[in-house]
């Protein structure tokens, strides 16, 4: 008697949609997935209302594409505007993206971040830029994988917190 080979199992196949008003608690959830994978659980302070408030409130500080697998939220990627003073041109920032873990080599990161570039070149940006932790490794292989060259020659700064306020502080009266 012949043993017949096991049928594989259909993946679901997802949607990649803009986020709504609705959304903010599963974007602060997955944030905290992304804060927690990325060793930063401490650092995730954001709650739904911080996003409702600057997501989608009456001056939008970023947006959101929702990635989906049988209507439910899997993963995002949350960008906003910059511009380049030596393009003279728009470009889009990647703050985060992110996929669950048991959703991931599936194309759903991929897809996202097509979906941004092509948002960058409907609007005329001319770049998508994000910063990756050095240590993600398989991170840095897929955005590579991509054409994504690393900014080597460049170091980020942040100020924040009590170091945000001394600065904001010592300003000059407008």
């Amino acid at each position: 008697m012949s043993q017949l080979a096991p049928t594989p199992r259909p993946t679901p196949s997802f949607t990649i949609r803009p986020a709504v008003p609705g959304d903010s608690q599963t974007i602060a959830d997955l944030i905290r997935e992304l804060a927690i994978y990325e060793k930063l659980g401490q650092s995730a302070r954001a709650t739904a209302e911080d996003f409702h408030r600057n997501l989608f409130g009456p001056r939008p500080f970023a947006e959101v594409l929702m990635a989906e697998v049988e209507g439910g939220a899997v993963g995002l990627a949350l960008f906003f505007h910059t511009f380049s003073t030596f393009r003279g041109q728009p470009g889009l920032y990647l703050e985060d993206i992110f996929v669950q873990p048991e959703h991931r080599g599936r194309g759903i990161g991929k897809s996202l971040l097509r979906s941004l570039a092509k948002i960058a070149r409907e609007r005329g940006c001319g770049r998508l830029e994000w910063a990756v932790l050095n240590w993600n490794d398989p991170a840095i292989g897929f955005y590579r994988s991509l054409g994504a060259v690393p900014l080597d020659e460049w170091t980020t700064y942040r100020i924040a917190d009590e170091a945000l306020d001394r600065l904001a502080e010592a300003a000059p009266e407008a």
